[in-house]
């Protein structure tokens, strides 16, 4: 096994990303930053690839940023972006608006910038041995890529400043019962559960599950006549898609669409 600091295997137009410092608790470094920023592009622009998993190899998910990496860029020059731009602006927000759907598969502890890593995904795969928690105030540290901003949009508001607040975990169940999880497997069922999932999305039409994702992210921050508009403007464009026709004829021919995502 290579042992780049990030992973990268196609399995039939399923992309897995997987954090490889599993002595360090895949916490991510600087270099795990600039591979996370060349596969992303190169994911988006591969049109044979339909799905995005992103896991850890050993215990952890990933257990936050390495912290020493983050001490040493706080003396950056000005102007110059340190550890929390490079992760942020490259890595998390593309991540969110991915043109594809994203799945995070945790595989174990996921925690501080693991955990903004994680719900920066569409979908969330847990083994049920999983341990989720923000933990930035066991260091003093402020919550920089979501952990604040974005968890209490997610799951309830007295749940997001618990964990916000204590810097305690939770486990995967209690997780997917607040609505973080959405699917919790034994603990070796992780890479089969999650690539079965994916497979199933990879089926679908990436064009309408792209505009799917950009309507359902942008929902929140929209009234709700101002979402419905935002739908039917895709929808106007969708109608004429390819994809479309190929389904609607699929369906009265009886037979399984071919799309193509165009």
């Amino acid at each position: 096994m290579s042992n780049a600091s990030l992973l990268y295997e196609n399995r039939d137009g399923v992309a897995w990303l997987t954090m490889n410092r599993p002595d360090a608790m895949n916490s991510i470094s600087l270099d795990m930053v600039a591979l996370f920023e060349e596969y992303l592009t190169q994911i988006a622009a591969d049109a044979g690839i339909r799905v995005l998993v992103i896991t850890g190899r050993g215990k952890a998910f990933c257990a936050g940023a390495d912290l020493k990496q983050v001490l040493d860029s706080l003396n950056v020059p000005p102007g110059e972006p340190d550890f929390l731009d490079r992760l942020c602006d490259n890595v998390l927000n593309p991540l969110r608006d991915f043109p594809k759907p994203v799945i995070a598969a945790l595989n174990g502890i996921t925690m501080a910038g693991g955990l903004e890593t994680a719900m920066c995904a569409d979908l969330v795969v847990a083994v049920e041995s999983a341990r989720i928690g923000d933990a930035h105030a066991n260091f003093g540290v402020y919550p920089g890529a979501g952990g604040a901003a974005v968890l209490p949009r997610i799951v309830p508001h007295n749940v997001a400043k618990y964990l916000l607040f204590t810097g305690k975990t939770l486990s995967a169940e209690e997780m997917k019962t607040y609505g973080f999880v959405n699917e919790l497997v034994a603990d070796d069922q992780l890479q089969e559960a999650t690539q079965a999932l994916a497979l199933h999305i990879a089926a679908k039409s990436p064009i309408a599950l792209r505009r799917m994702k950009m309507v359902a992210n942008g929902a929140a921050d929209k009234s709700r006549d101002d979402a419905l508009m935002h739908e039917m403007y895709e929808f106007r464009k969708h109608q004429r898609s390819w994809d479309m026709q190929e389904g609607l004829t699929a369906f009265t021919e009886k037979r399984k669409p071919q799309f193509q995502g165009r």
